[in-house]
């Protein structure tokens, strides 16, 4: 009976052994920043910080403390004040982003030529039939961004995607998922945009599109800052030239480029036809 005793006792302290030094030799240090950053990150897992998700961009600290404390955009100035507390540093006053839909084209000014159900989505839409518009560049308006935005601040409004900019938060997953790339992140700061996707020459835009961009220059031609330029038949905006001063869009004659006012909130009302289809 002796032998057996030993036998297990000899067994148990050789593994207990074994054990120790593979956890001393396999330790992984925990790094205090990296588990105080993941801590204060919201867990919305979004990926608009440009990195995996929470716990990606918390490790990005592990590797680099001077990884920027604000790319976080569901959190927000609060989380980057957090996470600078944190390292010990300054947060920096970056502007938050926001999503634009670069399309106009709303039941009232944009030309449909296909009908479709409830049910129908953006996506299968633009692969079964080539869409629901006469332009083949606008907003679809069957909502897989708003069905996506976890945050409610994207909705359909006569046809068209509309964003609640109080409530965005600039994570760019509508960005992510609108088929026809219409939605583009700006900053708030960016408060002119030119609401246009479409290449094709003035007329054809018109004929499709009452607030399209017809590439006729005169937006280049009365900004002073060199900000605003047409290639392709349409104007693009470098907003790091951009003053916001807002004349291009008082020169251009469809309405393209807009001013947006640095508070909207956005009314969602469906149209009566749109109601009764539901």
């Amino acid at each position: 009976m002796a032998l057996p005793i030993i036998l297990v006792v000899a067994l148990g302290l050789i593994f207990g052994v074994i054990l120790t030094i593979a956890s001393i030799v396999m330790y992984v240090p925990v790094d205090e920043v990296v588990a105080q950053v993941r801590e204060e990150l919201p867990g919305a897992n979004c990926g608009a910080c440009g990195y995996s998700g929470c716990d990606g961009y918390a490790a990005a600290f592990g590797e680099d403390r001077n990884t920027p404390v604000n790319k976080c955009p569901v959190g927000g100035p609060a989380v980057a004040e957090k996470i600078a507390a944190i390292l010990g540093v300054e947060a920096s006053a970056a502007a938050a982003p926001v999503a634009v839909v670069m399309c106009q084209g709303d039941k009232s000014v944009a030309q449909d030529f296909m009908k479709f159900g409830s049910k129908m989505t953006c996506k299968g839409a633009l692969q079964l039939y080539g869409g629901n518009k006469s332009c083949a560049y606008g907003c679809l308006g069957m909502g897989d961004c708003v069905r996506a935005c976890d945050f409610n601040a994207i909705h359909i409004v006569n046809g068209v995607a509309v964003v609640d900019r109080d409530v965005c938060v600039g994570c760019g997953v509508c960005a992510n998922t609108c088929p026809k790339s219409v939605i583009q992140i700006l900053t708030k700061d960016d408060r002119v945009a030119v609401r246009c996707k479409s290449t094709d020459k003035g007329a054809a835009v018109m004929k499709n599109c009452k607030n399209g961009c017809i590439g006729c220059k005169k937006c280049e031609n009365t900004c002073k800052f060199d900000a605003i330029h047409v290639e392709n038949n349409l104007a693009s905006i470098d907003y790091d030239k951009c003053k916001n001063c807002g004349l291009c869009a008082k020169e251009c004659p469809t309405g393209a480029i807009v001013v947006i006012p640095k508070e909207k909130k956005v009314v969602v009302q469906q149209p009566a036809e749109e109601q009764a289809e539901a």
